[in-house]
């Protein structure tokens, strides 16, 4: 799996279980969400993600948005 696909996945991952917890525990995890989404939104016109670079250094495949 590409370094896109990874990142794509794992942000979702964190968005349905911040929203999850949000709704089971406390509404203060919809902040958590935000980050992400705010992350996801700059990514989209900076091409910086840290979670990208992360994964490029842990060996994932580079993808074509994130090299």
């Amino acid at each position: 799996m590409s370094i896109d696909r990874l990142v794509f996945a794992i942000a979702g991952i964190f968005i349905l279980v911040s929203l999850a917890l949000s709704q089971l525990h406390n509404i203060n995890w919809l902040w958590f969400t935000a980050f992400v989404g705010a992350n996801m939104f700059q990514a989209a016109f900076t091409g910086f993600c840290p979670l990208a670079m992360i994964l490029k250094k842990l060996g994932a495949r580079p993808g074509k948005a994130f090299g």
